[in-house]
């Protein structure tokens, strides 16, 4: 059998194209529109510089953290993802591979594997939940949550419905049926390593989505359930306020790109905010996460933990964001990609590519922990970050 290893996230994400078919991997490629955001969130980090030293360099580094509330060995967590097509194991893999490292996770409301089995594999699991259907069903959803020992709820809101992508949005079922595989035959039969992994396991894709019906309510597949986010108007500050209140526990604002929005998050009762554009798949243009993170940062004045969410593909990046005032990192399409390549020792592999690059850089600037990086090690271009927004 051939080494599944992968030195950087770069390489898991050429194997996961190799390996996935078209219409899977294009299913987790970014952006929408233009792809102008999805772009720029890669781009930005490049934009910025680093100051190593030459000599005095520390022997180790200490990267553990605290991440709403849980012990995670580096100031990384897993982002929320929906259906996760790309391994039979989805979730569940991710669980255990995040639980093997030590580090949280967040779960999609929309993920394919039922709540209770991925706390099982990593009772460090955040439960993610969208503003969609009624408040009753929402407060179903939550009390799930909280029986399954959820560590806490993230909210996402950085979603604005904008479909269309220039080079074309993939093909996705609604269900695999005689006729679905008849039609996706060419496409599948490519990729036989991707085949034979589901065939091991004696099961097909299921685009269904287990943790967004409520009470004895069948399970809905992908795009009912996105039919019924879609329908639903968008919250207000005040619901929010009253979601994370009726949830009276660590609760994480999703998509928050600007300063005023942060400070209306931490007064609707936020304990943690992240900064993301949905990986690019907001409205397009909206800026890269980065470039947006000191302004959050300095808004909310240490009232309650920021994360960032968008273009982490490196080590470096990691140290990037937390220059910038992040007390840690959402990362999406990278543990994807290895999950693709090899479930939970791809998903393993990530974290330790991205532990080992924290580890590299935090050396090259002398540093002998996260807690002691600061903007005076990175070199900022002149505009690199907008102007905050007339409040």
């Amino acid at each position: 059998m051939a080494n599944e290893w992968f030195e950087s996230v770069a390489v898991a994400k050429a194997r996961a194209k190799k390996r996935l078919p078209r219409s899977v991997f294009g299913a987790i490629v970014a952006g929408a529109e233009a792809g102008v955001s999805a772009a720029d969130n890669l781009s930005a980090f490049d934009e910025l510089g680093l100051r190593p030293v030459a000599a005095g360099q520390s022997a180790g580094c200490e990267m553990s953290t605290t991440i709403m509330g849980q012990p995670s060995s580096m100031p990384v967590m897993i982002s929320p993802t929906g259906v996760q097509a790309v391994h039979p194991d989805g979730e569940v893999a991710v669980g255990r591979a995040t639980a093997a490292r030590g580090v949280p996770m967040g779960l999609s409301s929309f993920g394919s594997k039922p709540l209770e089995e991925v706390i099982e594999a990593n009772a460090q699991t955040f439960f993610q939940i969208y503003w969609a259907g009624d408040r009753d069903s929402m407060s179903a959803r939550m009390e799930r949550a909280k029986a399954a020992g959820a560590a806490g709820l993230i909210l996402t809101l950085d979603w604005s419905f904008s479909h269309g992508r220039d080079w074309g949005s993939p093909s996705i079922p609604e269900k695999i049926d005689l006729k679905t595989m008849i039609e996706h035959a060419p496409d599948v039969i490519t990729r036989p390593k991707w085949l034979m992994s589901w065939a091991k396991n004696r099961s097909l894709p299921d685009l269904g989505v287990p943790n967004f019906p409520t009470g004895g309510d069948p399970v809905p597949g992908f795009f009912e359930a996105y039919g019924a986010w879609m329908g639903t108007p968008p919250p207000t500050w005040q619901d929010i306020a009253g979601l994370a209140a009726e949830w009276d526990g660590q609760f994480m604002v999703k998509g928050i790109g600007r300063g005023d929005e942060a400070r209306r998050a931490i007064d609707a009762g936020a304990t943690a905010i992240s900064v993301s554009n949905h990986g690019g798949n907001n409205v397009d243009s909206s800026p890269a996460p980065i470039r947006v993170l000191p302004e959050v940062v300095e808004a909310v004045a240490g009232q309650c933990q920021v994360l960032m969410d968008g273009g982490i593909r490196r080590g470096s990046d990691v140290v990037k964001a937390l220059a910038f005032g992040a007390d840690a990192v959402l990362i999406g399409r990278a543990y994807l990609w290895g999950l693709a390549v090899n479930g939970q020792g791809g998903v393993e592999n990530v974290l330790d590519v991205l532990r080992g690059g924290i580890d590299a850089t935090m050396r090259g600037l002398g540093k002998s922990s996260i807690a002691e990086l600061s903007m005076a090690d990175v070199v900022v271009p002149p505009g690199f970050c907008p102007p905050a927004p007339p409040v």
